[in-house]
């Protein structure tokens, strides 16, 4: 796992690059709705990682402000 990851995080958006650029060159209108399709699950995902680290932040503050003033809980 140690060097599959790595090699996934690069392969991955250089396959759907290269997806893309084929889409374009055989099917130019299906190409257009597959490129829509991909940035709306990048959208997606950034988003969902957006609202994850704000819940996150917000845990964290509710913990320090039952913490009280010599961040000890009580």
């Amino acid at each position: 796992m140690r060097i599959a990851k790595p090699l996934l995080l690069l392969t991955t958006p250089i396959g759907v690059i290269g997806a893309i650029h084929e889409a374009f060159r055989l099917a130019g209108g299906l190409a257009f709705v597959l490129l829509l399709m991909v940035s709306m699950i990048g959208v997606a995902m950034c988003g969902l990682v957006l609202t994850i680290r704000k819940e996150q932040r917000l845990a964290k503050l509710r913990v320090e402000a039952q913490a009280g003033p010599e961040g000890v809980q009580s």
